[in-house]
């Protein structure tokens, strides 16, 4: 087990399916604790448990509907707020980003990301580097590349 704190803020996640994704790689990752923000669903729903396969009950959470007082709050206590998003100015490629702990990876939603506000609350903005045509990744897909690589400094 990890002795490092490592959280997980989910902003307006549409899809249930992605919800339910996370929860089942933030278990496997060993996530702390996940804060579901916004409109972003949260158990009891069969589409959630579908996907998790019961992580949902494995991976304490909380449902808050401001994201930024929940970002403030985990601030206050010394935590690191790395953004996952899309390349922006001063992002950085996930590979290089160092973080300490206790962190907390913020994810947004499928479309449109994380607000300008958001991310002003981000100690560090960090991407995914894409080689495709497409500019991004699905949320729970990048949630996972994300989530093992800052396991990697967890030790």
């Amino acid at each position: 087990m990890f002795r490092d704190e490592l959280y997980v803020v989910c902003h307006n996640i549409r899809s249930l399916h992605n919800v339910g994704s996370i929860f089942r790689t933030a278990d496997g990752a060993g996530v702390t604790k996940l804060y579901l923000c916004g409109y972003t669903g949260h158990p009891p729903r069969p589409e959630i448990s579908k996907v998790a396969l019961g992580a949902e009950r494995a991976v304490p959470w909380e449902h808050h509907y401001q994201t930024w007082c929940v970002l403030d709050r985990l601030r206050a206590q010394g935590v690191q707020v790395i953004a996952l998003e899309n390349r922006v100015e001063g992002s950085v490629d996930y590979r290089e980003v160092r973080p300490r702990f206790p962190a907390a990876l913020l994810l947004g939603n499928e479309v449109e990301g994380l607000s300008p506000g958001l991310l002003k609350r981000a100690d560090v903005i960090m991407h995914i580097p894409m080689y495709g045509v497409k500019e991004s990744l699905n949320v729970a897909v990048a949630f996972g590349i994300a989530v093992y690589k800052l396991n990697e400094w967890r030790r």
